[in-house]
């Protein structure tokens, strides 16, 4: 398909998971009702973002895949006749837990998982507790809109990630997020940390040519020890185009469903003004497997 219409859902994380779960359900509808062909959920849409704090019993969250949210989500998309990008918390096993983004093609058949490779450990960010790093490695998950490179949030800040989904056939990189400020920074801290975000992922998108869609969780919330001040999420989900143009933005204040027509023709008309990936030097790119040169 050339063209194809995108949905991001940018929502408010509540307390109460029923709700969380009613509102994306009605946010898909919305979406569908509008043309939408493929939808992009934020990252732990289910429940608020629980990493602020290292506590054992909220492993308790997780679920199986398959589990009781793949039926759910995969019922909404064959109901829709749309591919749902989908972010969980996994039980693996016992003692085993994942940060995984599952891909539902449009027939609500699961079409892949990828399971978050790069996991941070910052104050109100304490992934490590909670997450194993991923195993799926950077393979595009085949879907009938075409192959998506599926990322989770902090993988958003390496160039790697997104040179290898797009060297294995990637055409679109999707990025499922949770991030935010914290209340004591400066307004000017604050402007940096969001520009950075978004120039790191509109780099993706030059650097290899293809579109990149990121979506962000929106509003504030408490960190349950009181330690913080607990995190405002700052939104700005987009999309960007293969020149990193933005071709759609979202604000930094309340939900919103942002839609969007991406042309995937595109990609291969900037890639023959700019074949950055004819004239990369594959000969001279071994070092970069090492964690530093002395």
């Amino acid at each position: 398909m050339k063209k194809i219409t995108v949905g991001l859902i940018q929502q408010v994380g509540h307390q109460d998971i029923r709700a969380n779960l009613e509102a994306l359900a009605n946010n898909i509808e919305t979406c569908a009702r509008k043309g939408v062909q493929l939808i992009a959920l934020q990252e732990l849409h289910n429940t608020r973002y629980f990493c602020q704090t290292e506590n054992t019993a909220l492993f308790d969250l997780a679920e199986t895949i398959p589990g009781p949210s793949t039926r759910f989500y995969s019922e909404l998309a064959a109901k829709h006749n749309a591919v749902l990008v989908a972010s969980l918390f996994e039980k693996r096993a016992p003692g085993l837990y994942h940060n995984t983004a599952v891909v539902f093609d449009a027939d609500g058949s699961i079409a892949g998982k990828y399971r978050k490779m790069h996991i941070p450990d910052d104050p109100a960010y304490y992934e490590k507790f909670y997450f194993t790093p991923g195993d799926t490695g950077f393979e595009p998950i085949p879907t009938s809109l075409g192959k998506l490179g599926v990322l989770v949030c902090w993988d958003q800040w390496y160039p790697e990630a997104a040179r290898l989904m797009t060297l294995k056939g990637a055409q679109i990189l999707v990025y499922p997020t949770a991030i935010g400020w914290e209340n004591t920074d400066t307004d000017d801290e604050k402007a940096r940390q969001l520009n950075a975000w978004i120039i790191a992922q509109r780099a993706h998108a030059v650097a290899n040519g293809l579109p990149v869609i990121s979506t962000n969780r929106v509003g504030h919330e408490p960190d349950p020890s009181g330690q913080t001040g607990g995190i405002q999420f700052w939104g700005n989900s987009f999309v960007a185009g293969p020149q990193g143009e933005l071709l759609a933005q979202a604000g930094n204040k309340k939900p919103e469903n942002l839609i969007v027509e991406i042309d995937l023709e595109r990609s291969e008309q900037v890639r023959r003004w700019w074949p950055f990936l004819r004239d990369r030097r594959i000969d001279h790119y071994d070092e970069i497997t090492k964690r530093f040169i002395d």
